[in-house]
């Protein structure tokens, strides 16, 4: 049997947290995104707990991310927004999934792709405001309208939305992507569409900026009980964290003073201490930029982790407080409860909490914390 590496999502949290954001950011809808596994909280799981929630729309960045939606019995609007050269935008027409369009060479594939197959593609038209990323330049923006137009007229797509992404540099920066955005909306209409969903704003914007929310915004983090601030917490919006990431003390020592600890010894006991060790690592998504500079709580007191992380477990300095083998560790839990989040870790690691939940992983157990132990949250 391996040592308990265990990572409970509260779908019911998961729940609260959309039903919170769709009453703040009303009348535009929520769209929950779900993408890369739903930011390492089990993608299925985090759909329908975001459906319950009222998210109108789930979205993904890849396609294969969708279509394993579809393929797990998930019903009901996706989207979807980042395409390779070889993206199959047929399999995404056959499975009622929405495409985002970033440029005319995508669009003509897509046309092509429902000709082919004698149906209307749904998609989305993605403008690039000031981001440099995805999405269509301002000076390729009249024809790819005028192509998304004809492709309506000719009954191959119909464009039910109009994307963008802010930046989050700044108010002001966000104000002057939000005026290309007005202006990108004005020539679409112009050239005689009418999409429904105009969006670009993810958590940050819509929680901070009501002016960007247009009718739809796209929640990723927020979804999850997590803040896009830095500075803030969940909490400050009413959100609740859904993951919890929990392990075990797997052996108990007391070592003198002068003591030296895991690789390199960085670090070397003041005085004589009782030292624990927690079987994860850098294999599982535990940040090595953290070492020895993080906490975790057993018993429901913090303490904090010495020496270097390792590739599969990492230590805890106890000082005169004792632990058993198998004792409950937390390692990500709830902050208003007086256990370390993510954004605890994240500050430890120099990162942002989104890159510490995502990148969990390895050996740890997804579970359902719904439903009784042993049920995956990836099920």
């Amino acid at each position: 049997m391996s040592p308990r590496r265990e990572l409970r999502v509260d779908p019911d949290r998961i729940a609260h947290n959309v039903e919170t954001i769709t009453a703040a950011v009303a009348p535009a809808a929520v769209l929950a995104v779900v993408k890369a596994n739903a930011y390492g909280h089990g993608a299925l799981l985090t759909a329908r707990a975001a459906r319950r929630g009222g998210a109108q729309i789930i979205g993904t960045a890849d396609l294969s991310e969708a279509l394993a939606l579809r393929a797990e019995g998930l019903e009901g609007p996706l989207l979807c927004w980042l395409h390779g050269s070889d993206t199959d935008f047929g399999a995404a027409f056959t499975a009622n999934i929405a495409l985002a369009v970033s440029g005319a060479a995508q669009l003509e594939r897509m046309r092509a792709a429902a000709a082919h197959l004698g149906v209307t593609g749904e998609v989305h038209l993605k403008v690039d405001t000031g981001l440099s990323r995805n999405g269509t330049a301002p000076t390729e923006w009249e024809a790819l309208f005028a192509g998304a137009r004809a492709a309506e007229i000719a009954g191959e797509l119909r464009v039910t939305g109009l994307m963008s992404h802010l930046s989050n540099t700044s108010p002001e920066e966000d104000h002057a992507q939000l005026a290309r955005f007005t202006d990108a909306v004005s020539r679409a209409e112009a050239a005689g569409l009418t999409p429904r969903w105009r969006h670009i704003a993810a958590t940050a914007g819509a929680l901070k900026l009501p002016e960007t929310r247009g009718t739809l915004v796209r929640i990723g983090i927020g979804c999850l009980g997590l803040s896009p601030f830095e500075g803030d917490t969940g909490a400050d919006w009413g959100l609740r964290p859904a993951l919890r990431l929990e392990s075990e003390v797997a052996a108990v020592r007391t070592v003198p003073a002068g003591t030296g600890v895991s690789y390199g010894y960085r670090y070397r006991t003041e005085t004589e201490t009782t030292l624990v060790l927690v079987p994860l690592g850098y294999a599982d998504g535990i940040p090595r930029h953290a070492s020895g500079r993080a906490e975790v709580s057993i018993g429901g007191r913090r303490y904090p982790l010495v020496g270097q992380i390792a590739m599969d477990q990492f230590i805890i300095n106890l000082g005169t407080d004792t632990a058993a083998v198998g004792d409950p560790v937390v390692l990500i839990g709830d902050p208003a409860l007086g256990e370390p989040g993510a954004e605890d870790w994240a500050r430890a690691a120099d990162t942002i909490n989104y890159e510490i939940v995502t990148r969990l992983g390895g050996r740890i157990t997804r579970v359902d914390a719904s439903e009784p132990r042993g049920t995956r949250a990836d099920d």
